[in-house]
């Protein structure tokens, strides 16, 4: 069977230059297979390099309140940027920018091609695309344990998605979909819908970057986090409390546990 990030592999060895194609290692002759609900983004529109991860909150918030997807996470140096959109086309996401621009809800921009979340790398304090953290040793090419260190960076960050428009229960897989979009993954909004895609992996089997999924049955899934190892995973608790990492051993969450989907 061929992974969900060889599939993606073939689809950016289309349009995407040599440099970036040297980065992303063997594979690109792989045919892709169709997974519903699951697909690689396209061009996105980064904001901001806040200091208060309430103004990032805000701006995300009035995104939404818009209509526009919109997720915030801290960079390399410790500011916040806020991300937006999926855009077949380069244009098109410059076009909705400076729509946005003119309304005065945004200010500087940059683009962010499917070349940035996968494989862009910190080249400074000031890391020009909000990279992705660099893999541990024996890592490099595993987009599972890239999303897990990813979600290891939002630990802290007192996480509020989608601003006053929130639906309840919607911040633990906002959290989710905010990081795998870094990843350059699109998944389904909620965690119901996130639980019914992906490869199912019994507890036994899990990896870094996996989706445990908690709640009282398969058909009432309330709550979704990101494995990180060590029987120890990523989430956000509730609306406006902060990122944690917390171990499936505890009692409430072994006592809720439903199962686990793989992804990459």
């Amino acid at each position: 069977m061929i992974s969900f990030v060889t599939r993606i592999r073939f689809v950016f060895c289309i349009c995407l230059p040599v440099s970036v194609l040297l980065l992303a290692g063997p594979g690109c002759a792989a045919q892709p297979r169709h997974s519903a609900g699951i697909s690689g983004t396209g061009y996105s529109v980064q904001v901001g390099a806040f200091a208060d991860v309430m103004n990032a909150e805000r701006l995300s918030a009035r995104l939404q309140e818009k209509g526009i997807d919109a997720f915030y996470f801290r960079k390399d140096n410790g500011v916040y940027a806020v991300r937006f959109g999926n855009y077949e086309s380069r244009v098109g996401a410059r076009k909705e920018a400076a729509r946005l621009v003119t309304e005065n809800i945004i200010s500087d921009y940059f683009i962010a091609s499917p070349a940035d979340a996968y494989f862009a790398k910190a080249k400074g304090p000031e890391p020009h695309s909000g990279s992705l953290p660099a893999a541990r040793k024996g890592e490099e090419r595993d987009m599972g344990a890239i999303a897990a260190r990813t979600a290891e960076r939002f630990v802290g960050i007192p996480y509020q998605w989608g601003g006053n428009n929130v639906v309840e229960g919607m911040d633990c897989s906002g959290f989710v979909r905010a990081v795998f979009n870094l990843c350059g993954v699109n998944i389904p909004r909620n965690s119901k819908e996130q639980y019914k895609v992906g490869e199912r992996i019994g507890r036994e089997n899990l990896k870094d970057g996996d989706l445990v999924f908690f709640g009282s049955s398969e058909d009432t899934i309330s709550h979704v986090g990101i494995y990180i190892g060590s029987n120890r995973f990523v989430h956000a608790p509730r609306r406006g409390d902060e990122i944690r990492t917390t171990s499936l051993e505890d009692p409430y969450f072994t006592r809720k546990y439903i199962g686990a989907r793989r992804y990459f």
